[in-house]
């Protein structure tokens, strides 16, 4: 297959290394009298300088105290340097406690994609979705494609509790010393406090609290988004840590006793046992007119503004499934599929402003144009949109309901004809020299490729793989 997969490399720049290359010239130093200064190889120095070796957060911050170039110049914010001479990183203890936690989660996105595929081994074959890293329970697989109208929401506000929240003595290694003695209490504060990613709060978000997609019904609590992200990265991070020194074994037998905190969640369907925060993720397919080929868009996960799924590719648009802000009436306004899914296609595809919990005001939907537009096309067949199923990353074990929307060419010129490229999460990617909302085909050399050949997030490869198998029934 030619011209294949093409990302801006406007998405990928970083300029740390020119950044610190001007320094060195200005200041009229040498590459061997500044990588003596930072510890590094003249030939390291040098590859980064020219772009050929990322500069990691840790060198960046090295660079910032030894040389005095701005935090900001190195794209750090000012906040982040004041961490690195903080009394605490100053014990060598904790200094090397976080220093390893860092090297894990890098090394967790970076190999994300490898290591749920090796994940997906530690549980039953058939609890495996076909062709991807996900699981699912019989109840969440259902026969053929569900139409996302025919589904029966139910949403109840009472408290729930959670047997595993993520900070039982068992998550223990996947959380970095805080104070001498003492680990972050939570996942996800290690991330506020370490690295946090350009998008990380936590809002209200459903729970799910049952599940039967052949009756066509899902039952939601209420939870907050952390809720998911303290046991699902954690336990993600707990894999990959037990893999970064020796590589992802062939055989998960190998893990053994290894990974005390996913045999402390153990049956991954149980809603009780932990919070099972799901989110949407949309296999977008465009019609195109014949004899053009369907075609579906994919994005680029930018691992430096989302904490999850980062470094790897996934189908667009993708969101958690939550209220558009913290207000008590949006938990109504908001609790329904294709309204979020909405949400995503102004945010991911048009670059509208995320709904980030500060509004006051509810959406009033049935005002907004693209949601009348996409409303009046469903409502003439020119739209239509499905429930593929409900699955779990055996990475991470974070859940995703599964949908696909196939919209007419027209429509879709129509609705996403000023579709932007890049977008707060990432870069919406071209083929072949084509623009970004040309897509890529949907043909089953490329559904072949892209699930068995390029890093691919587990529900946007179930979402391929399952649309493929039912396009058909799709009409495509």
């Amino acid at each position: 297959m030619t011209g294949w997969l093409e990302r801006s490399s406007t998405a990928a720049t970083d300029d740390a290394g020119a950044v610190l290359r001007a320094w060195r010239e200005s200041a009229g130093r040498t590459q061997a009298e500044v990588a003596e200064l930072l510890g590094l190889t003249q030939q390291h120095l040098s590859q980064m300088e020219t772009g050929q070796r990322p500069v990691s957060l840790e060198q960046r911050r090295l660079v910032v105290t030894e040389l005095g170039i701005a935090a900001e110049d190195l794209g750090l914010a000012s906040g982040h340097t004041r961490g690195l001479v903080s009394r605490d990183d100053a014990s060598p203890e904790i200094a090397a406690s976080r220093l390893r936690w860092r090297a894990e989660r890098r090394w967790l996105n970076h190999h994300r994609s490898e290591l749920a595929q090796m994940a997906v081994q530690l549980y039953p074959a058939e609890q495996r979705v076909a062709r991807t890293p996900l699981i699912a329970s019989p109840d969440w697989q259902p026969a053929e494609p569900i139409e996302l109208r025919s589904l029966t929401l139910e949403l109840d506000e009472a408290p729930q509790t959670a047997a595993v929240v993520g900070s039982e003595p068992e998550s223990e290694q996947t959380r970095p010393l805080r104070t001498a003695g003492a680990h972050f209490e939570r996942y996800t504060s290690a991330i506020k406090h370490l690295a946090p990613p350009a998008l990380f709060e936590s809002r209200p978000s459903y729970r799910l609290l049952n599940a039967s997609l052949g009756a066509g019904q899902l039952g939601f609590g209420l939870a907050a988004y952390f809720d998911k992200l303290d046991v699902s990265e954690a336990v993600g991070h707990e894999l990959a840590a037990a893999c970064i020194d020796t590589g992802v074994p062939a055989a998960p037998v190998e893990l053994a006793g290894r990974l005390p905190f996913r045999d402390l969640v153990g049956d991954p369907f149980d809603p009780l046992r932990r919070a099972i925060i799901p989110a949407i993720t949309t296999l977008t397919i465009r019609l195109r007119r014949y004899p053009a080929e369907p075609t579906f868009l994919l994005h680029w996960r930018d691992p430096a503004r989302v904490a999850t799924a980062a470094g790897i590719y996934d189908v667009i648009p993708a969101g958690e499934f939550q209220p558009s802000s913290v207000a008590l009436w949006d938990r109504h306004n908001d609790f329904d599929l294709w309204r979020n899914i909405v949400r995503e296609f102004a945010e991911e595809l048009l670059g509208e402003p995320e709904h980030d919990g500060t509004r006051s005001q509810p959406i009033v939907y049935d005002a907004w144009r693209l949601y009348q537009l996409l409303e009046q096309a469903r409502a003439d067949g020119a739209v239509t949109s499905f429930v593929l199923g409900l699955g779990l990353d055996a990475l991470t074990l974070a859940a995703t309901i599964l949908t696909v929307v196939v919209i007419d060419d027209d429509v879709f010129t129509d609705a996403f004809g000023s579709m932007v490229r890049f977008n707060d999460e990432g870069e919406i990617v071209a083929v072949g020299g084509g623009t970004s909302a040309e897509g890529v085909p949907f043909t089953e050399a490329a559904v072949t490729r892209m699930l068995e050949s390029e890093p691919m997030a587990s529900p946007g490869a179930a979402c391929l793989a399952l649309a493929w198998q039912h396009r058909r029934f799709l009409g495509l």
